[in-house]
């Protein structure tokens, strides 16, 4: 909260859609995300693969900056990345969702997992689940997934979604790879 509210005044939140899967929630981003995705992207395994300049965040205001572009792709488009959170705990899992700045190679479902959650198959529970989700309200053939060349992690959940590599794109100035699902050979 920026400032205590007024006796009766509310603010504006954005109510988007909610996807539930058997052990997620995937929901719109809410303040009290920010200190737990800046905590995931502090890792240096996932600041190196999501960040823009794979570098961890360790600053908070650099955290809050990354948490309000994930929210503000939700204001701007009506979609954006989803929280996902545990249901089991309630806790903060990552990020998992639509993607589609400007100059971007395509409508990208896009996948981050905080390191206490991952081998957990959450990343591809949810991009399962979002992926199903996307093809069902976009008028879209297919989804691409942008994956450095390193991020091996990242390429096996592509493979079990039934992604293909298919072309290279300069993301930040390093060669990335663009994985591909189409919505024919999507798997569910």
């Amino acid at each position: 909260m920026i400032a205590p509210l007024k006796p009766g005044v509310t603010l504006a939140r954005l109510n988007g859609p909610v996807i539930e899967t058997e052990r997620l929630i995937l929901r719109t981003w809410r303040s009290d995300d920010i200190a737990p995705n800046t905590a995931m992207l502090a890792d240096p395994a996932s600041g190196r693969f999501i960040t823009a300049d794979g570098k961890p965040i360790t600053d908070a205001f650099v955290g809050w900056r990354n948490a309000a572009i994930m929210s503000g792709h939700w204001m701007l488009y009506g979609v954006g990345m989803f929280v996902v959170e545990e249901k089991q705990t309630g806790r903060f899992a990552g990020r998992v969702g639509p993607w589609k700045p400007p100059g971007w190679p395509g409508f990208e479902v896009g996948w981050g997992i905080a390191s206490d959650f991952r081998g957990k198959g959450y990343a591809v529970e949810a991009a399962r689940a979002t992926i199903g989700w996307s093809f069902a309200t976009f008028e879209i053939d297919q989804i691409i997934h942008c994956i450095d060349r390193e991020n091996t992690a990242s390429q096996a959940v592509a493979r079990r979604l039934g992604a293909r590599k298919e072309r290279e794109f300069d993301l930040f100035g390093h060669v990335a790879d663009v994985w591909v699902t189409n919505r024919e050979i999507r798997t569910v």
